[in-house]
């Protein structure tokens, strides 16, 4: 789990965004948005290892990383892609079906159903069933595995496809919706998520 985790992630440079809260070009965004979510990652990696060497982890701690997974990576980014990127590739010609679109959503869906599964996990540990810490540890390594591999075909061969196809006007069309949805999740909430993320890894990432 570990070795998935570093091989390959974070190698791009960690771009901030502006002082609008939303970078000039769309596909920058979801990038910096990977990288604010691998540090999530590697807090969760780290929980891991703390559970496999005997040490107790606060349930707050994992109450604090799950709630970061849900809202952040999920609904907001994974919902941008879904609601707003994916579509605008279709409009270029980039099939959906038997295409990477498809497996992009169906890694999502296969993430959401490991996530609901930590969670369920996370509530056994939190009533202190015994054992319940070493289901979330294999859990957490299924869904790491499975979040890292996302993140680089995304990197690496759709986002390298956005760039190739998207014209200016799929790019301000794309902006101008990463605007809204940031300004409906609200801007502090964003900085908000994005300092948790780098705080946990600080506390957690081995």
């Amino acid at each position: 789990m570990m070795k998935a985790l570093t091989a390959g992630v974070g190698d791009e440079k960690f771009e901030k965004s502006d002082g609008a809260g939303a970078m000039s070009y769309p596909i920058h965004t979801l990038k910096h948005e990977h990288r604010v979510i691998e540090q999530g990652l590697r807090a969760l990696a780290g929980v891991c290892l703390r559970f496999s060497s005997g040490e107790p982890v606060p349930p707050e701690a994992l109450a604090q990383l799950l709630d970061f997974i849900r809202a952040f990576a999920d609904r907001y980014h994974h919902g941008k892609e879904e609601a707003y990127l994916f579509p605008a590739l279709e409009r270029q010609g980039i099939v959906r079906e038997g295409g990477p679109l498809a497996m992009m959503e169906s890694e999502h869906q296969v993430e959401r159903e490991l996530v609901a599964e930590l969670g369920r996990d996370f509530e056994a540990y939190q009533a202190g069933i015994p054992d319940a810490h070493w289901r979330f540890v294999e859990t957490a390594g299924r869904f790491i595995d499975l979040l890292v591999g996302h993140i680089q075909r995304e990197d690496q061969i759709l986002f390298r496809i956005a760039e190739e196809v998207l014209d200016q006007t799929d790019q301000a069309s794309l902006s101008a919706a990463f605007k809204q949805a940031e300004a409906e999740i609200g801007a502090g909430v964003l900085e908000n998520y994005e300092r948790i993320a780098a705080e946990l890894e600080r506390a957690w990432a081995a």
